[in-house]
């Protein structure tokens, strides 16, 4: 049986819906109004006659049939039909707080956005800033509003968690009654997509260290057999394992690794205790093991290699960028000024091709100002240099969206599906395929095109799609968003073996986001990539060859 509350959600849904299909203003606000006042009554209205309704001032006479039929089936034919006519990814877009109907409706029809992760992709690459109604603010507000929605549902972004993870690092350094600590589990393995968040801690007193930690928004839900579960914010679930400094080798490598890890290395052979992780290893005649790969694959297969993964230090450029030419935050001069800050030799600056129009995709009048701009600029920011690029959409026929003329004219061409993801696997092999064998094309964008968390990807063999790359002389782009951190860190290692090159793009669209990459390098440590085998760990002169040399190659 509906209580009040519901059938208020129900009417209230209703009056978004009407006004979102363009109904009535009058209609609107007195169904909205009844809705709104229907929480506040007292008696029961599940539990009235239709004639009763008729007598509380609070619903209206035009609404009793309709809240009755509520009463009897959960919901009114007014109410289904437009459930009908709407995409439920525009229902989940008016669950957004601060998104009203008439803005939903403007996202919906004017800029063709039909899905959540469709409106944070657009919101985080800048879209929105110009349309009616929305601005640098808003898009920020929406940011964080759908972000703390898929908090709840109990899965993070790796990256969302470094400031949670300081905190309790702080937290724990000021303890008086933490003798030693570190976060362990999927975080300490730079998961992409992060559960718990677990740490081990060494303590005196956990029952004080509790109460502290109950002052700083973690609220103690349970106390389990080998651990205490608290939860931060109303948001992330904490686990604190407790143990004691003889046994903190063993129980850091166990709360770290997953069990497959322990599987391999035969950790249940242990007789002994050590203080040490490393101590751990060596009685298992086994040299360290990086956290990071600590998954259960192929870590032993990998052990002579440990010290040859790729780290931030190698990255010699940053490839796949975006500027106020189309949907970037930031002029071409300070994007590139930040890479130059940063210590890197080039920047690549990749913004969309013109048929991204609602990301203001450049025409090809504007490729050529682009291309002005970008040799005065290198003629003021020498030895530093800016390759000329573009982000080329992969179009339905696997064609890019330029003619040949024009994509002869870049340094690098990133290929990339962001439209009608909803692609079978043919489908999506068919454009993939035919950017792949583009003579003109440089790297393979983001290969699947998910959004972690929130949209899975397009279907994908993913050995076919690396080997045509291997085949065609593509890069594969490792996207170093942490919302996307695609291609899959699980295929490069088969990638690597096949001899591809693996290029970590942070897909910036303002300045700060040129440090995105170090996601990518966390991500592809795990998979083995190292230096030799990525594209943006060559120097300048190194790359451009590679460059002139693949082209020349593909256009023999």
């Amino acid at each position: 049986m509906l209580d009040n509350q519901g059938i208020s959600n129900i009417l209230s849904t209703y009056a978004k819906l009407y006004e979102l299909h363009g109904g009535n203003a009058f209609k609107v606000r007195a169904t909205a109004g009844a809705a709104y006042n229907i929480k506040k009554i007292g008696e029961p209205l599940a539990e009235m006659t239709e004639e009763q309704l008729g007598k509380v001032p609070q619903i209206g006479k035009g609404l009793v049939p309709k809240v009755f039929e509520i009463i009897q089936t959960g919901s009114f034919e007014d109410l289904n039909d437009l459930l009908a006519a709407t995409p439920k990814g525009v229902l989940d877009i008016l669950k957004v707080k601060g998104l009203g109907p008439k803005k939903v409706e403007i996202l919906w029809k004017e800029v063709g956005i039909t899905s959540i992760p469709d409106l944070l992709d657009a919101c985080r690459e800048n879209r929105l800033v110009e349309v009616k109604g929305f601005g640098f603010k808003t898009q920020a507000q929406i940011i964080s509003d759908i972000e703390f929605k898929f908090s709840q549902e109990g899965k993070f972004h790796w990256a969302k968690l470094k400031p949670v993870v300081k905190i309790i690092n702080d937290l724990f350094e000021a303890s008086e009654f933490v003798e030693q600590y570190e976060v362990t589990g999927d975080y300490r393995r730079m998961n992409d997509v992060i559960g718990n968040l677990d740490y081990l801690v060494v303590c005196s007193d956990l029952q004080a260290l509790s109460d502290d930690l109950a002052e700083h928004q973690f609220e103690l839900i349970d106390v389990l057999d080998d651990h205490h579960l608290f939860q931060y914010a109303e948001a992330v679930n904490v686990r604190i394992y407790e143990t004691t400094d003889d046994r903190w080798g063993n129980e850091l490598l166990r709360r770290t690794s997953t069990q497959g890890h322990l599987d391999l290395i035969k950790f249940d052979s242990l007789a002994s205790i050590f203080d040490e992780e490393k101590k751990v290893y060596e009685a298992l005649n086994l040299p360290f093991i990086l956290p990071e790969l600590r998954e259960g694959l192929k870590e032993l297969e990998h052990l002579k290699e440990q010290d040859q993964l790729i780290t931030y230090q190698d990255l010699k450029g940053v490839l796949h960028n975006h500027s106020t030419y189309s949907d970037g935050l930031h002029t071409l001069e300070v994007m590139a000024r930040q890479a130059q800050s940063m210590g890197l030799q080039y920047f690549g600056i990749c913004d969309h091709s013109q048929t991204a129009s609602y990301a203001n995709g450049l025409k090809p009048e504007r490729v050529l100002e682009q291309m002005h701009e970008i040799e005065a600029l290198n003629k003021k920011m020498a030895p530093f240099k800016i390759l000329s690029g573009i982000e080329s959409d992969i179009l339905g026929d696997g064609s890019l969206d330029y003619t040949n003329d024009i994509l002869m004219l870049f340094d690098i061409v990133v290929a990339s599906i962001h439209s009608n993801l909803t692609m079978d696997m043919d489908k999506a092999h068919l454009r993939l395929n035919g950017a792949i064998e583009n003579p003109y094309t440089t790297i393979l964008g983001h290969p699947t095109g998910r959004l972690l968390l929130m949209r899975p990807g397009y279907p994908i063999d993913h050995a076919y799609i690396i080997d045509a790359c291997v085949a065609n002389h593509v890069a594969i782009e490792l996207n170093a968003h942490p919302y996307r951190l695609d291609m899959d860190w699980r295929w490069i290692d088969y990638a690597l073996n096949k001899g591809a090159f693996i290029s970590i793009n942070p897909d910036a669209h303002q300045k700060e986001g040129l440090s995105d990459m170090q996601y990518g390098v966390n991500v592809a440590r795990k998979g083995y990539l190292k230096p030799a085998q990525c594209l943006n760990a060559m120097g300048l002169e190194d790359l451009l060859l590679y460059i002139e040399r693949k082209r020349k190659f593909r256009l023999s």
